[in-house]
């Protein structure tokens, strides 16, 4: 049985599952499609309304089986209140969510971290990744109670001292999910300065989310969380390899209209807003410690041509400054390529930024095992860099990397690029002659 943090998941196996939280609760959930709202009164199950197609509530045990719920239902949230007027869940005893499988299996036990106010608490949530259904815990809290709980998730409801009950009258429009309101601000911002719009993505979702919660467990913005997993590890984890990509970490806003503004505000940050080079971009919000955590995504996928295209531009800036120094230009060699792309490779999957591999090879050794014959050879490395420009402008500014750049000697180059790891981009020239 796997011990869930606040953002930790799992992938669920095939078949129905109960997800139980024992103790003074009462337990619901909220059925919904990936813009977060349900689609009637009937989506949202609870202690007068306990079922609904693929989940069953009784007593403290909800009963969930993915392949039965309604069509287009993507995502099942969990929720917890106190069972009655009393003391809110995060006081004691805490809840735990227990989840096991048809069989009764344990697969997962999650129990929010701290003592909490908040009138009801989300505490994980069920949803369709592509072909596999994965378990998210959540421990976000809410303040707003049940019946505010469900108005936000499209349910029309009536709140009578406390009590909840659903009507037969068609419910209310819902409110925009933070991720349609997301891009509806920024897509304004970047239809102004002339840039495409960017569109949603799942996988950055997924990671955004679970990165804005390491924050909110750990009290801190970073970009590595307190999980030692940084947000570029995560982009990747998700199913996105990217050719570019850039993060907005934000902790204080209470809105996704707040957290945009804040972005705006700041020059660096505006400029990540509108690059033109982004394709997709996603948001992802925890409360933690106090306060609100933020996560914004925004990247571009990688491509072989999107990478053959990098590569040139490394490759075009090079020669540009040697064409200053009144050298020749460096040819592109396929085998120094070939070797600089695995390098690349490696430092992100393996995570570690030197011209010594774990193994113990060496550039000669990696020019000389993808087949090349050259006798002299030379290496630059980098990592973080966001662009072909900013990597060729670093070497420069590196007496020892600029010495590579503008070796007499050096005929050919091979070009690596690689988006993960913690610095999230690694680039690698090989020089030879």
């Amino acid at each position: 049985m796997q011990e869930l943090v606040p953002g930790g998941n799992l992938v669920l196996p095939g078949g129905a599952l109960t997800v139980r939280v024992p103790g003074p609760f009462d337990v619901s959930a909220l059925i919904t499609d990936d813009t977060g709202t349900v689609r009637g009164d009937g989506d949202f199950v609870f202690y007068d309304q306990p079922s609904a197609p693929g989940a069953r509530l009784a007593g403290d045990t909800l009963t969930v089986d993915p392949a039965a719920l309604r069509p287009g239902a993507t995502r099942v949230t969990v929720a917890v209140g106190p069972a009655g007027p009393g003391a809110p869940p995060g006081g004691p005893p805490a809840p735990a969510l227990q989840v096991a499988d048809a069989g009764g299996r344990p697969l997962a036990r999650f129990v929010p971290p701290g003592a909490r106010q908040e009138a009801v608490l989300l505490l994980a949530e069920i949803y369709r990744r592509g072909r596999d259904w994965k378990l998210r815990a959540l421990g976000q809290g809410y303040a707003d109670g049940l019946a505010g709980l469900a108005r936000d998730f499209g349910v029309d409801v009536t709140d009578d001292d406390g009590a909840v009950t659903t009507r037969a009258t068609p419910a209310a429009p819902p409110r925009p999910a933070a991720d349609e309101r997301f891009l509806e601000l920024v897509n304004a911002v970047r239809a102004a300065a002339g840039s495409p719009p960017v569109t949603h993505d799942a996988r950055l979702a997924d990671a955004a989310r679970e990165h804005a919660g390491t924050m909110a467990r750990g009290g801190r913005l970073g970009v590595e969380g307190v999980d030692g997993v940084s947000v570029h590890q995560r982009v990747v984890a998700a199913g996105y390899p990217y050719l570019t990509v850039g993060e907005h970490l934000v902790s204080g806003p209470l809105t996704v209209d707040r957290f945009v503004d804040h972005c705006l505000r700041h020059e660096a940050a505006r400029r990540t807003v509108c690059d033109p080079a982004f394709a997709h971009a996603a948001v992802g919000s925890r409360d933690g410690a106090g306060d609100t955590y933020w996560t914004a995504l925004w990247a571009a996928p990688l491509t072989p041509d999107g990478r053959d295209r990098t590569a040139g531009e490394v490759i075009d800036l090079t020669n540009r400054e040697r064409a200053r120094a009144g050298l020749p230009p460096l040819s592109h060699d396929p085998r120094l390529t070939a070797a600089a792309q695995a390098h690349s490779a490696d430092m992100a999957a393996r995570d570690f930024h030197s011209h010594t591999a774990p193994d113990g090879g060496r550039p000669w050794d990696r020019a000389a095992a993808a087949g090349s014959a050259l006798r002299t050879v030379g290496e630059n490395i980098a990592c973080g860099q966001r662009s072909a420009a900013e990597v060729v402008r670093g070497w420069m500014n590196s007496p020892g990397h600029r010495a590579n750049i503008l070796e007499a000697g050096f005929t050919r180059i091979g070009v690596g690029f690689a988006g993960g790891g913690r610095a999230g981009t690694y680039w690698t020239q090989l020089f030879g002659g």
